[in-house]
Formats: C-alpha cells, sequence, structure tokens
C-alpha cells in the first residue's frame, strides 16, 4: 500500500520573493589604466619632460590604453607618441597601483621593460611633450622631486633589480 505525502510547503510562502535590481554605482570612479615603458640604451633611461599644470615634470613614456587596444601595444604606442622611438615591449616590470593626492584619481599601470628599435626624430610628439631625453639613473633619482609620480622611481628600481614578467601574463581575450 502506497501512501500520499502532503505537498511541500514552500519556504517563506508568505513573503514574496523579491526581484533584485542593479544597483548603480553611486560616487565609485573606476580606476585609470595606464601603460609606460622603460627602455634603457647605453646605461641610461629614457624619460619624457612633459608640461602639466604643475609644471615641468619628468616621466617615462606613457599614458592610457584606448578601447580596442592591447596592454602592450598601448605601451609600444605611447612610446612612439610621446618620444617618437618605436620599441618593442619585451616584459612586464609591474602593475602599480597609485592614488594621486590632487585629483584622488586611482591609476593602474602596466609598466614594461622595452627595446629601442628606431628613433623618429622628425615625428611630432604629443601635445605637452617638450623632448625626450636619455638619462643615467642617478640623474633620474637626483631629480626625484621633478618626477611626475612616484611610480618614476618605483617601477625604475624594481626594472633595476631584476623584476621581470613574461608578457604571455596579460591575457587579450
Amino acid at each position: 500500500m502506497s501512501r500520499r505525502l502532503p505537498a511541500p510547503k514552500a519556504m517563506n510562502a508568505a513573503r514574496p520573493i523579491p526581484q533584485l535590481q542593479p544597483r548603480p554605482y553611486v560616487g565609485v570612479t573606476p580606476p585609470a589604466v595606464t601603460v609606460a615603458t622603460i627602455v634603457e640604451r647605453d646605461g641610461r633611461f629614457l624619460l619624457i619632460e612633459e608640461e602639466t599644470r604643475y609644471g615641468l615634470r619628468l616621466n617615462q613614456p606613457a599614458g592610457h590604453v584606448e578601447a580596442g587596444e592591447s596592454i602592450v601595444s598601448a605601451a609600444a604606442r605611447e612610446t612612439l607618441e610621446e618620444a617618437a622611438w618605436r620599441v618593442d615591449p619585451t616584459a612586464l616590470v609591474g602593475i602599480y597601483q597609485w592614488r594621486s593626492p590632487d585629483s584622488g584619481t586611482t591609476f593602474v599601470r602596466f609598466t614594461f621593460a622595452a627595446t629601442p628599435r628606431r628613433h623618429e626624430p622628425n615625428r611630432p610628439l604629443d601635445t605637452g611633450i617638450l623632448r625626450a631625453l636619455w638619462l643615467s639613473y642617478d640623474d633620474i633619482a637626483a631629480r626625484r622631486d621633478l618626477h611626475r609620480n612616484p611610480l618614476v622611481l618605483q617601477s625604475l628600481d624594481d626594472y633595476r633589480a631584476g623584476t621581470r614578467w613574461p608578457l604571455g601574463v596579460i591575457a587579450n581575450l
């Protein structure tokens, strides 16, 4: 003889299940994704001198990743646009997160080691870039007060310490 079990009662049957609605990210600003290159030639490093709202500053060739662009390609492009040097990125030196105390903007910066391939001296540089120059590590460290941000020296120190990651650690799907 088979016995019939009563129909199961739904949990919380008295309460309707609320529909989940996506919440807007109020007050949340996504970080700016940027790239930079460390280019070494004969013991000197390629830097750019740029005009900022705080006066002249030194930086590695650097800039923002554009829509649809790979991070590695962005690094090579920015180096060409800012320093008039064609380079081949060879390794990832580091990924750095930094919050600007002035603007509050958070930056996530991918810094690459790159080999200089060809200089294009007649190429115009990006707006605000005064010149590209090759400086020794000691010259760069001595001008710390002119660095665009602390990422300049931190990434250079990591490079000099031998920090390198294969480019393949960045998947472009």
